[in-house]
């Protein structure tokens, strides 16, 4: 059942017959024009009308998805986990930075300037390859001046 008027032919017949003789011949193109504009005015009405309630349901359903996104942004279990990640590596982060600026200091120094951390550690004696086994060393590995050097230019001295 439809609440809208259903006008077919005769009924449109009908209705012009009666405007025909109410209004008169005279004036019926005027009634006509001003029924015409009314007509358009509604349907302009409706359609503002409508788009206004389209646009009102947009900008509902923007700020429902507004929402969500806010929901989304709040509760997103991986933002949590980088978060937690970031909270835990952070002191790593620092002592690694901390590490690598000492290193970068050290390495940038001049060699005899200030404390160095390779003069904390005793150097490590390199063996001569042809030294003797009695862990004497061997009188061209020897420093000049030094007393192996010395003892070395007596021994050889003494065999000739």
């Amino acid at each position: 059942m439809s609440l809208i008027p259903q006008f077919g032919f005769f009924e449109l017949m009908l209705v012009a017959v009666v405007a025909l003789i109410v209004v008169g011949p005279k004036d019926l193109p005027k009634l006509m024009r001003s029924a015409g504009r009314m007509v358009a005015k509604a349907r302009a009405m409706a359609r503002e009308f409508s788009m206004a309630f389209d646009q009102m349901a947009r900008e509902a359903e923007m700020e429902d998805l507004r929402r969500e996104l806010d929901d989304l942004k709040r509760n997103n279990p991986v933002a949590d986990v980088k978060r937690a990640m970031d909270e835990t590596l952070a002191p790593i982060d620092k002592e690694l930075r901390d590490e690598a600026n000492e290193v970068r200091d050290a390495v940038s120094r001049p060699a005899g300037a200030g404390s160095d951390a390779r003069t904390d550690r005793a150097p490590s004696p390199k063996a001569a390859p042809d030294a003797p086994a009695s862990g004497a060393a061997a009188p061209d590995t020897a420093a000049p001046g030094s007393a192996a050097s010395r003892a070395a230019a007596s021994g050889a001295g003494a065999k000739s």
